[in-house]
């Protein structure tokens, strides 16, 4: 699994750090900070749920 951002899209909702806080951050405008691109597969259901619940789409896994 390879999980990236993109930056541009990302409205500071907060969702991917609140469901996964050692994969994702916020920098100090609020903007997602991918913190690991290539988590093991136990971390494949947390990076989901959070792709899934950003509100600008800004995350995308890659299977």
């Amino acid at each position: 699994m390879r999980i990236s951002v993109d930056p541009d899209r990302c409205v500071g909702g907060g969702q991917c750090v609140i469901t996964a806080d050692d994969l994702f951050d916020q920098d100090d405008d609020g903007i997602v900070v991918l913190l690991d691109a290539e988590p093991g597969d136990g971390r494949f259901a947390e990076a989901r749920t959070a792709a899934r619940l950003c509100p600008s789409g800004a995350i995308e896994i890659e299977e």
